[in-house]
């Protein structure tokens, strides 16, 4: 006898960017890929990170992709466009890092608009999760990028007040942040629901962990932030998921460590592209809608699953 879970609720959807390029995530009537309970509208969208400042600290496997065009966020993000088929950016404000660069919210919003006004696919602009830092110039880049739907993240407890009113008041999306934790996903957005922020506006980022780095864990989380969406139909739940791999990914020891090093470890790019594509694919398994990735190769490998699946 065949066996099919019944399921009470639909995860959002929500739309960013704007024109024909603009993309839409969620819609989910069934855990990820269970086409035989439910609808999949849509597969998950991948977007390519895009630093505004050259990083100094990424594996040379994953600079190799980009060393013509690091320390250039606009040339940065058209090659991921135009070469890399990506379907959105996400441009990281690292240099407003006041442990680092600490540039200011002004100059960091104008890099935000001549991104956004050079690629014709949505964008999402993430600040440095320091939260005094990033409550200046996620509202300032909210401002800079009117009128271009994008995704403000991350938005978090202490700074939600700001930062989602910012959103709100120049029509982007918010990307509310949490610490691997349903309840607490759960209140920041009852929050900025409360705020005014409408909830068809938010998606979750749940945190994130590479593979062998607290996945479980955040596959857990989204696990249940999922069945608490679809079976309890819990509407402070159903919203789309995004996870910000790249950084986690190649941050990890057995990534940076080179094939000289450690060659029973095998090739260092290979090795790095494997571990990238093996933490998006467990997470677009737990309900990931949003990827954020950095080697090509390695989103090659995901679109290939994804196709698959489909």
């Amino acid at each position: 006898m065949e066996v099919k879970e019944t399921y009470n609720g639909t995860i959002r959807e929500v739309t960013l960017g704007v024109g024909d390029k603009a993309v839409v995530v969620g819609g989910e009537t069934a855990l990820s890929f269970y086409t035989f309970e439910g609808v999949m509208p849509r597969k998950p969208v991948i977007a390519f990170d895009v630093y505004d400042e050259e990083p100094a600290d990424w594996p040379a496997p994953v600079v190799e992709p980009y060393k013509d065009v690091l320390g250039d966020p606009v040339k940065w993000a058209l090659k991921c466009q135009n070469e890399y088929g990506a379907d959105m950016i996400c441009l990281q404000l690292v240099s407003t890092n006041p442990t680092g660069t600490n540039r200011g919210a002004e100059e960091a919003a104008q890099t935000v608009k001549a991104v956004a006004d050079a690629i014709d696919i949505p964008m999402i602009v993430y600040g440095t999760a320091n939260v005094e830092k990033d409550t200046e110039v996620l509202a300032k880049a909210a401002e800079a990028a009117q009128g271009k739907n994008v995704l403000m993240g991350p938005i978090e407890e202490d700074n939600y007040k700001t930062i989602a009113a910012a959103a709100l008041g120049f029509q982007q999306a918010g990307a509310t942040h949490s610490p691997i934790d349903v309840n607490m996903a759960k209140q920041l957005n009852i929050l900025a629901t409360q705020l005014g922020l409408n909830a068809d506006r938010i998606i979750i980022d749940p945190t994130t962990g590479a593979l062998g780095y607290g996945l479980e864990y955040v596959y857990s989380v989204m696990e249940r932030l999922r069945l608490a969406a679809l079976t309890q139909n819990d509407s402070m739940t159903q919203m789309p998921i995004i996870n910000t791999i790249g950084k986690e990914v190649w941050k990890a020891k057995e990534v940076k460590v080179s094939t000289e090093e450690e060659p029973a470890w095998g090739d260092a790019e290979t090795r790095g592209i494997i571990w990238e594509a093996m933490t998006a694919i467990a997470l677009l398994m737990a309900g990931s809608d949003i990827l954020v990735m950095r080697h090509p190769k390695a989103v090659e490998l995901t679109r290939d699953f994804m196709a698959l699946m489909a």
